[in-house]
């Protein structure tokens, strides 16, 4: 079996593939205080709730948008599996072509994805990430990453008003019923979630108009749930994304297909 490993700022996404299919999948909170003793004794317990154990993985693949998690589960890796794990990132042979102008600087977890939409579409594409930011990246149809853009996640934008402004209460993320509020909890809602619909709207809008054609849009994250009923442009939500395209990335990597 492999394992695959999605480290990113808020949660770490845990998946465990039998052939192409993906059986288990768990979600640790990201903390970078702990050590990966604490990692390899957490993920135990995961694996045996499920009946299972360390033993039945074979392999595993990971992409890290936390440099110092990484290192503690690269050190889980060969303590606890007995494995080197393959760590994407930009060097990596994705089978995508990266036309970035500073492509050090693009994270695992954009790149991951972008191969994940591209292998399952083959088309051109926006990709959406809704998690602790907001990521759009846009893939041609001759399966070329081309760039995108970077807002504050949803969380991570409320996060920063409660924390800036004294009298306004900590809310529940939830689509109000109406963008003008009659309350401050409404109003706080119809400015973050219906905001953040607007915020994907537009930036899909202008993309498509910039490159002149009209993509596909699929969304993954965390939060794409909760913005996917209230807008037309994304055609698909796809929570397994991450962890799929680091499954065809280790294939073609390792296995060569």
């Amino acid at each position: 079996m492999l394992l695959a490993i999605d480290i990113g700022n808020t949660n770490i996404v845990f998946g465990l593939f039998s052939g192409n299919d993906l059986v288990y999948q768990w979600r640790l909170v990201t903390d970078g205080r702990r050590t990966a003793d604490e990692y390899g004794i957490l993920l135990h317990g995961l694996f045996a709730a499920q009946g299972s154990s360390f033993t039945v993985v074979e392999a595993i693949v990971m992409l890290s948008v936390v440099p110092q998690v990484e290192a503690a589960f690269t050190d889980v890796c060969t303590k606890y599996f007995n494995k080197i794990p393959l760590i994407v990132n930009t060097s990596t042979d994705t089978g995508i072509i990266l036309c970035y102008d500073t492509p050090l600087t693009l994270g695992a977890d954009r790149i991951v994805n972008a191969v994940a939409a591209y292998d399952k579409c083959r088309c051109s594409l926006i990709v959406i990430d809704l998690g602790t930011a907001t990521t759009f990246d846009y893939v041609d149809a001759d399966g070329r990453y081309l760039g995108g853009a970077i807002a504050p996640g949803i969380m991570t934008a409320g996060e920063a008003l409660f924390a800036k402004a004294a009298k306004l209460p900590r809310i529940d993320f939830a689509y109000p019923e109406h963008v003008i509020g009659r309350t401050t909890i409404e109003s706080m809602q119809s400015g973050i979630v219906i905001g953040y619909v607007c915020l994907v709207e537009g930036i899909v809008s202008q993309m498509k108009t910039e490159r002149g054609e009209n993509p596909r849009v699929i969304a993954t994250g965390g939060l794409a749930p909760l913005i996917m009923p209230h807008t037309q442009v994304i055609d698909e939500v796809d929570g397994q994304l991450t962890l799929r395209g680091l499954k065809i990335i280790y294939d073609r990597c390792i296995i060569g297909r």
